[in-house]
């Protein structure tokens, strides 16, 4: 074998017919023979925030003891495989999600203070007001180097117009993504324009174009299929093995929606925020696919900023797979019945069940010397704990992942009384290479997500 130190670009793109492909991250992408430490080649850190809403049952999330000899509790239990792979966080707060002199309307200020820590101008007007969020910093400051700055991904209807919780916007409470302090993102929820936007054309609507690729009848992949193997040839052994794996991985996902379409033979192809094509019947089919797609993302390198609304604030989405066909808001408001409790503390751990799916994908794929798992930093949580009293104080958070090396799990960690939220979001910013002065009202860096 002939050795050089010439490399493949990190751009490198598969593109036939109009389509195009990003690249996971490949051994030739690195100089040959350069010391890893002055080449280009160490995987980047990639961003997740994951939010729940209607806040959690704390007394069964919440460790008893502190540091690494915590016990899981029982909402806690689904993520026992990675224990050493997350942090719970206590002790955090989310000030500005609470009333300050404006009467109800928690579920929507919560949803606009967790990544911005601003309280939002109660309106339901046009004049809404809030703050560019976490997400949206960083997704400003290392977006360029990626395809999409940021992807901002939902599971529930989000329109963003109208009042949704006393005299707010439905703005506050639909999404958790601001690009600025009057720009809320709608989050996407239709699993086929997600995939759209990531590997082909997703930018017409144009109904003429969309009905000729499906006459097609192929895969996009078959277009790229020659480039690919062109491509093939002049790399190693483990490589080859990688891209394989990737585009595998590609065409699994896009037959998966192909086939969550034909179940409804009413259902449509495209794309539109009022009216969203190849939704999976299930809750946990729509979730696992975006997973699938928020793993390939980062993979590929198309973006390292993503959030999951789980659920909208105040929404009442019903869980009749695990035996609980009560509305999730409406639950929440348990007033203490012990069986309403219960049923809430299984929406929870079913929640946290569908994170270790997620991680699960994370560590499967490898990324560098190691796994995207250990290059990123999965945030999930909620800017409520108890929902019945709408509680913005003492959040329910989890920090998983390695963030390539800075953060170190298997810890219960508790910080002081009336630490921000934003804290970490700062704190995360700075593992990813972004230094904001501030985030919302962050007072500095949170300490001891690393135990070195």
């Amino acid at each position: 074998m002939i050795i050089t130190r010439k490399s493949l670009s990190r751009r490198t793109m598969l593109r036939g017919f109009g389509t195009s492909i990003a690249l996971p991250f490949l051994d030739s992408m690195a100089p040959a023979l350069a010391a890893p430490n002055r080449t280009g080649a160490k995987p980047p850190v990639r961003m997740a925030f994951l939010y729940v809403p209607n806040g959690i049952i704390m007394k069964d999330w919440t460790p008893k003891a502190d540091g690494a000899k915590y016990e899981l509790t029982k909402t806690l239990e689904p993520l026992a495989a990675y224990r050493e792979k997350f942090l719970v966080l206590s002790g955090l707060d989310q000030y500005n999600g609470q009333s300050l002199g404006d009467g109800a309307g928690d579920h929507a200020r919560a949803g606009a203070s967790w990544l911005t820590g601003v309280h939002p101008k109660k309106t339901l007007g046009a004049d809404i007001h809030a703050g560019i969020s976490a997400d949206q910093v960083a997704a400003k400051a290392i977006g360029k180097a990626t395809m999409l700055p940021s992807l901002e991904l939902g599971l529930e209807d989000n329109k963003m117009v109208g009042g949704c919780d006393s005299g707010y916007s439905c703005a506050y409470s639909n999404t958790v993504c601001w690009g600025s302090a009057t720009t809320p993102l709608p989050p996407e929820i239709n699993p086929r324009a997600v995939f759209e936007r990531l590997f082909g054309d997703g930018e017409t609507t144009d109904p003429a174009v969309r009905a000729q690729l499906a006459k097609q009848d192929r895969s996009i992949l078959d277009f790229v299929r020659a480039d690919a193997a062109r491509l093939g040839m002049g790399l190693g052994t483990g490589d080859k093995r990688k891209l394989g794996e990737y585009l595998e991985a590609v065409r699994e996902i896009e037959v998966r929606i192909q086939k969550i379409e034909k179940q409804d033979p009413n259902a449509v192809v495209l794309p539109s925020l009022d009216r969203p094509a190849g939704i999976p019947p299930t809750f946990e089919e729509h979730i696992n696919l975006m997973f699938d797609m928020m793993t390939i993302a980062f993979q590929a390198d198309i973006t390292r900023v993503i959030t999951l609304m789980i659920g909208r604030e105040g929404g009442n989405r019903t869980y009749r797979n695990i035996g609980v066909p009560d509305a999730h808001h409406g639950l929440s408001h348990h007033f203490n019945d012990t069986s309403k409790i219960e049923r809430l503390q299984k929406i929870d751990q079913h929640h946290v069940a569908q994170l270790a799916t997620f991680l699960g994908k994370l560590q499967a794929t490898k990324d560098g010397d190691g796994t995207l798992l250990d290059n990123s930093m999965i945030m999930y949580g909620s800017s409520l704990s108890d929902g019945n009293r709408h509680e913005h104080l003492d959040l329910p958070a989890i920090l998983a992942g390695g963030g390539a090396g800075r953060v170190h799990g298997g810890r219960h960690v508790k910080y002081a009384k009336g630490t921000p939220m934003t804290n970490l979001f700062l704190s995360m910013l700075d593992i990813a290479g972004v230094q904001p002065e501030k985030v919302g009202d962050s007072t500095g860096k949170v300490e001891h997500l690393s135990n070195l």
